[in-house]
Protein backbone atom coordinates (compact mmCIF):
# COMPACT_ATOMS: atom_id res chain seq x y z
CA UNK A 1 0.00 0.00 0.00
CA UNK A 2 1.79 3.45 -0.90
CA UNK A 3 0.57 5.16 2.22
CA UNK A 4 2.62 8.40 3.42
CA UNK A 5 5.62 7.27 1.33
CA UNK A 6 8.14 9.96 0.65
CA UNK A 7 10.25 8.99 -2.40
CA UNK A 8 13.79 9.98 -1.08
CA UNK A 9 15.74 8.19 -4.18
CA UNK A 10 19.13 9.64 -5.01
CA UNK A 11 19.76 8.48 -8.57
CA UNK A 12 23.07 8.69 -10.42
CA UNK A 13 23.18 10.04 -13.93
CA UNK A 14 22.21 9.20 -17.10
CA UNK A 15 24.52 7.10 -18.81
CA UNK A 16 26.62 8.99 -21.95
CA UNK A 17 26.02 5.39 -23.77
CA UNK A 18 22.49 5.65 -24.09
CA UNK A 19 20.89 4.53 -26.39
CA UNK A 20 17.83 5.71 -28.55
CA UNK A 21 14.67 3.99 -28.41
CA UNK A 22 13.17 2.07 -31.40
CA UNK A 23 11.09 3.66 -33.52
CA UNK A 24 8.53 0.94 -33.46
CA UNK A 25 4.53 1.46 -32.74
CA UNK A 26 4.27 2.95 -29.66
CA UNK A 27 2.57 1.27 -26.65
CA UNK A 28 2.80 1.57 -22.71
CA UNK A 29 6.09 -0.47 -23.03
CA UNK A 30 7.92 2.26 -25.72
CA UNK A 31 10.16 2.98 -22.80
CA UNK A 32 11.53 -0.37 -21.97
CA UNK A 33 14.94 0.22 -22.95
CA UNK A 34 15.01 4.28 -21.89
CA UNK A 35 17.48 5.89 -19.36
CA UNK A 36 17.39 8.85 -17.59
CA UNK A 37 16.88 10.31 -14.05
CA UNK A 38 13.61 13.01 -13.67
CA UNK A 39 13.06 15.21 -10.45
CA UNK A 40 9.43 16.19 -9.79
CA UNK A 41 7.89 18.16 -7.42
CA UNK A 42 4.45 19.80 -5.74
CA UNK A 43 1.01 18.45 -5.12
CA UNK A 44 0.84 16.15 -1.95
CA UNK A 45 -3.42 15.47 -3.03
CA UNK A 46 -2.18 12.71 -5.84
CA UNK A 47 1.58 11.73 -3.80
CA UNK A 48 1.09 8.44 -3.40
CA UNK A 49 -0.40 7.44 -6.53
CA UNK A 50 2.99 9.14 -8.38
CA UNK A 51 5.21 7.54 -6.35
CA UNK A 52 3.86 4.08 -7.08
CA UNK A 53 3.50 4.96 -10.76
CA UNK A 54 7.47 5.92 -10.71
CA UNK A 55 8.33 2.98 -8.75
CA UNK A 56 6.21 0.90 -10.79
CA UNK A 57 7.30 2.08 -14.17
CA UNK A 58 11.07 1.69 -13.34
CA UNK A 59 10.06 -2.12 -13.01
CA UNK A 60 9.55 -1.96 -16.61
CA UNK A 61 11.79 0.51 -17.82
CA UNK A 62 14.79 0.08 -14.98
CA UNK A 63 17.10 2.55 -16.15
CA UNK A 64 14.55 5.08 -15.86
CA UNK A 65 14.47 6.86 -12.17
CA UNK A 66 12.13 9.52 -11.10
CA UNK A 67 12.32 11.02 -8.01
CA UNK A 68 8.84 13.04 -6.66
CA UNK A 69 8.72 15.15 -4.03
CA UNK A 70 5.30 15.96 -1.98
CA UNK A 71 6.25 19.40 -1.00
CA UNK A 72 2.60 21.19 -2.28
CA UNK A 73 1.43 22.57 -5.16
CA UNK A 74 2.72 25.89 -4.45
CA UNK A 75 5.70 25.16 -4.27
CA UNK A 76 5.59 22.64 -6.91
CA UNK A 77 4.09 25.63 -9.35
CA UNK A 78 6.89 27.91 -8.69
CA UNK A 79 10.06 25.21 -8.48
CA UNK A 80 8.60 24.58 -11.99
CA UNK A 81 8.38 28.00 -13.07
CA UNK A 82 12.00 28.71 -12.03
CA UNK A 83 13.13 25.61 -14.06
CA UNK A 84 14.40 23.38 -10.87
CA UNK A 85 12.09 20.49 -12.22
CA UNK A 86 11.65 18.16 -14.81
CA UNK A 87 7.84 18.74 -14.32
CA UNK A 88 5.80 19.99 -11.37
CA UNK A 89 2.22 18.80 -10.01
CA UNK A 90 -0.23 20.50 -8.62
CA UNK A 91 -4.21 20.45 -8.00
CA UNK A 92 -4.73 24.26 -8.37
CA UNK A 93 -4.17 25.58 -11.96
CA UNK A 94 -1.63 27.86 -12.79
CA UNK A 95 -3.06 31.39 -12.79
CA UNK A 96 -2.14 33.52 -15.65
CA UNK A 97 0.16 35.21 -13.87
CA UNK A 98 2.11 32.42 -12.75
CA UNK A 99 2.07 31.34 -16.54
CA UNK A 100 3.98 34.50 -17.29
CA UNK A 101 6.82 32.66 -15.55
CA UNK A 102 6.48 29.53 -17.66
CA UNK A 103 4.53 30.43 -21.02
CA UNK A 104 5.18 27.16 -22.41
CA UNK A 105 3.85 24.90 -19.62
CA UNK A 106 1.25 22.23 -20.65
CA UNK A 107 -1.56 21.33 -17.64
CA UNK A 108 -2.10 17.72 -18.07
CA UNK A 109 -4.90 15.82 -15.93
CA UNK A 110 -4.10 12.80 -14.23
CA UNK A 111 -6.94 11.39 -12.74
CA UNK A 112 -9.53 12.97 -9.97
CA UNK A 113 -9.32 13.34 -6.58
CA UNK A 114 -11.94 13.95 -3.98
CA UNK A 115 -10.87 15.67 -0.76
CA UNK A 116 -12.99 14.46 2.41
CA UNK A 117 -13.99 16.41 5.37
CA UNK A 118 -12.51 13.70 7.71
CA UNK A 119 -13.02 14.01 11.50
CA UNK A 120 -12.50 12.51 15.06
CA UNK A 121 -15.78 11.80 17.08
CA UNK A 122 -15.69 8.63 18.74
CA UNK A 123 -19.30 7.21 19.06
CA UNK A 124 -20.52 8.39 15.95
CA UNK A 125 -22.25 5.40 14.15
CA UNK A 126 -23.56 7.50 10.57
CA UNK A 127 -21.52 10.08 8.51
CA UNK A 128 -22.03 13.83 9.29
CA UNK A 129 -23.86 15.47 7.01
CA UNK A 130 -22.63 19.27 6.31
CA UNK A 131 -23.16 22.02 3.76
CA UNK A 132 -20.98 24.33 2.63
CA UNK A 133 -22.14 27.42 4.91
CA UNK A 134 -21.97 24.99 7.85
CA UNK A 135 -18.41 24.29 7.23
CA UNK A 136 -17.59 28.21 5.85
CA UNK A 137 -19.00 28.71 9.81
CA UNK A 138 -16.54 26.41 11.37
CA UNK A 139 -13.30 27.12 9.28
CA UNK A 140 -14.01 30.63 9.94
CA UNK A 141 -14.39 30.08 13.66
CA UNK A 142 -18.37 31.77 14.18
CA UNK A 143 -19.29 27.89 14.86
CA UNK A 144 -17.26 26.22 17.76
CA UNK A 145 -18.97 23.47 19.25
CA UNK A 146 -19.86 20.11 17.57
CA UNK A 147 -23.46 20.06 19.35
CA UNK A 148 -24.09 23.92 17.33
CA UNK A 149 -28.18 24.00 16.62
CA UNK A 150 -26.70 24.40 12.57
CA UNK A 151 -24.91 21.31 12.76
CA UNK A 152 -27.92 19.33 14.85
CA UNK A 153 -30.48 20.71 12.27
CA UNK A 154 -28.52 18.77 9.20
CA UNK A 155 -28.03 15.38 11.66
CA UNK A 156 -31.60 14.60 12.75
CA UNK A 157 -31.38 12.38 15.45
CA UNK A 158 -27.56 12.33 15.97
CA UNK A 159 -26.25 12.68 19.71
CA UNK A 160 -23.92 14.84 19.15
CA UNK A 161 -20.96 15.80 21.46
CA UNK A 162 -20.61 18.82 23.34
CA UNK A 163 -17.50 19.58 22.66
CA UNK A 164 -15.03 22.06 20.72
CA UNK A 165 -14.32 21.77 17.27
CA UNK A 166 -10.85 21.75 16.26
CA UNK A 167 -10.52 22.84 12.52
CA UNK A 168 -7.19 21.01 10.86
CA UNK A 169 -5.93 23.15 7.82
CA UNK A 170 -2.74 23.20 6.00
CA UNK A 171 0.58 25.16 7.31
CA UNK A 172 2.14 25.26 3.49
CA UNK A 173 1.17 26.74 0.38
CA UNK A 174 -1.54 24.21 -1.33
CA UNK A 175 -3.73 23.02 -3.93
CA UNK A 176 -5.71 21.06 -1.58
CA UNK A 177 -6.57 23.82 -0.07
CA UNK A 178 -7.29 25.56 -3.31
CA UNK A 179 -10.00 22.94 -3.65
CA UNK A 180 -11.47 23.42 -0.39
CA UNK A 181 -11.43 27.30 -0.59
CA UNK A 182 -12.79 27.25 -4.43
CA UNK A 183 -15.88 24.95 -3.38
CA UNK A 184 -16.65 27.33 -0.47
CA UNK A 185 -16.05 30.34 -2.97
CA UNK A 186 -18.44 29.48 -4.93
CA UNK A 187 -21.29 28.02 -2.33
CA UNK A 188 -20.91 30.52 0.32
CA UNK A 189 -21.20 34.23 0.38
CA UNK A 190 -19.88 35.02 3.81
CA UNK A 191 -16.39 32.90 2.70
CA UNK A 192 -16.35 34.45 -0.19
CA UNK A 193 -16.44 37.95 1.28
CA UNK A 194 -13.73 37.14 3.53
CA UNK A 195 -11.06 34.74 2.69
CA UNK A 196 -11.99 33.62 -0.78
CA UNK A 197 -10.24 31.18 -3.18
CA UNK A 198 -5.97 30.76 -2.03
CA UNK A 199 -3.53 28.42 -1.93
CA UNK A 200 -2.55 29.95 1.41
CA UNK A 201 -5.35 31.21 3.20
CA UNK A 202 -4.49 33.74 6.58
CA UNK A 203 -6.55 31.16 8.75
CA UNK A 204 -8.27 33.08 10.89
CA UNK A 205 -8.52 29.96 13.69
CA UNK A 206 -7.63 26.36 13.38
CA UNK A 207 -3.92 24.27 13.64
CA UNK A 208 -2.14 23.87 10.79
CA UNK A 209 -0.63 20.73 9.35
CA UNK A 210 2.03 20.23 6.56
CA UNK A 211 0.65 18.47 3.82
CA UNK A 212 -2.00 16.17 3.54
CA UNK A 213 -0.06 13.68 5.46
CA UNK A 214 0.49 16.20 8.34
CA UNK A 215 -3.57 17.28 8.56
CA UNK A 216 -4.26 13.50 8.41
CA UNK A 217 -2.35 12.65 11.20
CA UNK A 218 -3.64 15.63 13.42
CA UNK A 219 -7.18 14.67 12.51
CA UNK A 220 -6.06 11.30 14.18
CA UNK A 221 -4.59 12.81 16.97
CA UNK A 222 -7.22 15.13 18.14
CA UNK A 223 -10.42 14.17 19.60
CA UNK A 224 -12.90 16.86 18.16
CA UNK A 225 -10.82 17.43 15.12
CA UNK A 226 -11.92 17.98 11.88
CA UNK A 227 -9.96 18.60 8.43
CA UNK A 228 -9.86 18.81 4.63
CA UNK A 229 -7.43 15.93 3.34
CA UNK A 230 -7.73 13.68 -0.01
CA UNK A 231 -9.97 10.97 0.50
CA UNK A 232 -6.77 7.78 0.19
CA UNK A 233 -5.50 9.69 3.69
CA UNK A 234 -9.11 9.65 4.85
CA UNK A 235 -9.34 5.67 4.48
CA UNK A 236 -5.61 4.81 5.08
CA UNK A 237 -6.30 5.61 8.93
CA UNK A 238 -9.86 4.82 8.88
CA UNK A 239 -10.93 8.40 9.40
CA UNK A 240 -14.75 9.14 8.64
CA UNK A 241 -15.80 11.37 5.77
CA UNK A 242 -19.00 13.82 6.25
CA UNK A 243 -21.37 13.09 3.44
CA UNK A 244 -21.06 17.07 1.96
CA UNK A 245 -24.29 18.82 0.38
CA UNK A 246 -23.78 19.12 -3.20
CA UNK A 247 -24.98 21.55 -5.93
CA UNK A 248 -28.42 20.13 -6.34
CA UNK A 249 -28.96 19.93 -2.52
CA UNK A 250 -27.77 16.06 -2.14
CA UNK A 251 -25.79 14.88 0.79
CA UNK A 252 -22.71 12.68 -1.30
CA UNK A 253 -20.08 10.77 0.84
CA UNK A 254 -16.04 10.71 -0.96
CA UNK A 255 -15.67 8.36 -3.97
CA UNK A 256 -14.32 6.81 -6.68
CA UNK A 257 -17.75 7.43 -8.31
CA UNK A 258 -18.75 10.56 -6.73
CA UNK A 259 -15.76 12.17 -7.77
CA UNK A 260 -16.16 10.90 -11.03
CA UNK A 261 -19.42 12.05 -11.08
CA UNK A 262 -18.38 15.94 -10.02
CA UNK A 263 -17.08 15.83 -14.02
CA UNK A 264 -19.73 14.70 -15.91
CA UNK A 265 -20.71 17.28 -18.38
CA UNK A 266 -17.70 19.85 -17.16
CA UNK A 267 -16.80 21.80 -19.98
CA UNK A 268 -13.08 21.81 -20.19
CA UNK A 269 -10.86 24.30 -21.98
CA UNK A 270 -8.48 24.07 -24.51
CA UNK A 271 -5.31 24.29 -22.00
CA UNK A 272 -7.12 21.64 -19.50
CA UNK A 273 -7.29 24.61 -16.17
CA UNK A 274 -10.79 23.96 -15.03
CA UNK A 275 -12.67 23.72 -11.59
CA UNK A 276 -15.26 20.89 -11.28
CA UNK A 277 -16.21 22.29 -7.40
CA UNK A 278 -19.76 22.84 -6.19
CA UNK A 279 -20.95 20.26 -8.86
CA UNK A 280 -24.58 19.09 -8.94
CA UNK A 281 -26.53 16.10 -10.69
CA UNK A 282 -27.21 12.84 -9.41
CA UNK A 283 -24.01 11.35 -6.77
CA UNK A 284 -21.46 13.98 -7.48
CA UNK A 285 -19.06 14.89 -4.70
CA UNK A 286 -19.06 18.62 -4.56
CA UNK A 287 -15.76 19.16 -3.14
CA UNK A 288 -13.37 17.39 -6.12
CA UNK A 289 -10.76 18.15 -8.91
CA UNK A 290 -8.72 17.14 -11.76
CA UNK A 291 -5.34 17.36 -10.57
CA UNK A 292 -2.41 17.73 -13.17
CA UNK A 293 1.62 17.16 -13.92
CA UNK A 294 3.33 20.16 -15.29
CA UNK A 295 5.77 19.54 -18.48
CA UNK A 296 7.40 22.03 -20.95
CA UNK A 297 5.23 22.13 -23.98
CA UNK A 298 8.62 23.29 -25.62
CA UNK A 299 11.66 21.12 -24.83
CA UNK A 300 14.90 21.28 -25.73
CA UNK A 301 16.62 18.64 -24.63
CA UNK A 302 15.20 16.05 -27.00
CA UNK A 303 16.22 12.68 -26.16
CA UNK A 304 15.76 13.00 -22.03
CA UNK A 305 11.97 14.57 -23.13
CA UNK A 306 11.32 11.78 -25.40
CA UNK A 307 12.22 9.15 -22.17
CA UNK A 308 9.58 11.72 -19.90
CA UNK A 309 6.81 11.23 -22.85
CA UNK A 310 7.41 7.41 -22.62
CA UNK A 311 6.57 7.47 -19.10
CA UNK A 312 3.31 9.50 -19.76
CA UNK A 313 2.19 7.69 -22.55
CA UNK A 314 2.64 4.56 -20.22
CA UNK A 315 0.61 6.57 -17.14
CA UNK A 316 -2.35 7.46 -19.46
CA UNK A 317 -2.29 3.86 -21.17
CA UNK A 318 -0.98 0.93 -18.89
CA UNK A 319 -3.82 -1.00 -17.31
CA UNK A 320 -1.50 -1.65 -14.12
CA UNK A 321 -1.22 2.55 -13.84
CA UNK A 322 -5.24 2.68 -14.39
CA UNK A 323 -5.77 -0.43 -11.55
CA UNK A 324 -3.06 1.45 -8.90
CA UNK A 325 -5.18 4.75 -9.48
CA UNK A 326 -8.41 2.64 -8.90
CA UNK A 327 -6.40 0.99 -5.46
CA UNK A 328 -5.64 4.14 -4.19
CA UNK A 329 -9.71 5.61 -4.66
CA UNK A 330 -8.68 8.33 -7.44
CA UNK A 331 -10.87 8.04 -10.23
CA UNK A 332 -9.95 7.58 -13.63
CA UNK A 333 -10.39 10.59 -16.58
CA UNK A 334 -13.69 10.56 -18.83
CA UNK A 335 -12.03 8.62 -21.89
CA UNK A 336 -13.31 11.48 -23.82
CA UNK A 337 -10.73 13.82 -22.49
CA UNK A 338 -8.11 11.12 -21.67
CA UNK A 339 -8.25 11.06 -25.72
CA UNK A 340 -7.67 14.77 -25.56
CA UNK A 341 -4.46 14.31 -23.34
CA UNK A 342 -2.75 11.82 -25.73
CA UNK A 343 -3.46 13.90 -28.65
CA UNK A 344 -1.69 16.34 -26.56
CA UNK A 345 1.02 14.44 -25.75
CA UNK A 346 1.75 13.51 -29.11
CA UNK A 347 1.39 17.26 -30.72
CA UNK A 348 4.35 18.19 -28.71
CA UNK A 349 7.92 18.47 -30.90
CA UNK A 350 11.67 19.04 -30.20
CA UNK A 351 13.58 20.82 -32.83
CA UNK A 352 10.61 20.30 -35.24
CA UNK A 353 9.87 16.51 -34.87
CA UNK A 354 7.07 14.38 -32.63
CA UNK A 355 8.32 13.46 -29.62
CA UNK A 356 6.21 10.61 -29.89
CA UNK A 357 5.17 8.51 -33.08
CA UNK A 358 1.59 8.28 -33.66
CA UNK A 359 0.47 4.39 -32.79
Amino acid sequence: MWVFATCVLVFAACSPGYRSPGTGPLTPDSGRDDRGDFLGAGATLPSVLYQGWFVDYHQLARGVRVNYQSIGSGAGISQFAEGVLDFGATDAPMSDKELQSAPHAIHLPTVLGAVALGYNLEGLKQPLRLDPATVSAIFLGTIQRWDDPAIAALNPGVSLPARDISPIHRSDSSGTTYVFTDWLNKTDGTWKATLGRSKAPNWPVGIGGLGNEGVATLIEQTPGAIGYIELNYVKSLGLPAAAVQNGSGEFVTPSIESAAAAANGADIPDDYRVSITGAGGAGAYPVASFTYLLIDGQPEKCVKARVLFHLLWWVYHAPEAAALARELDYAPLPESLRTRVEQTLLGVTCNGAPLLESP
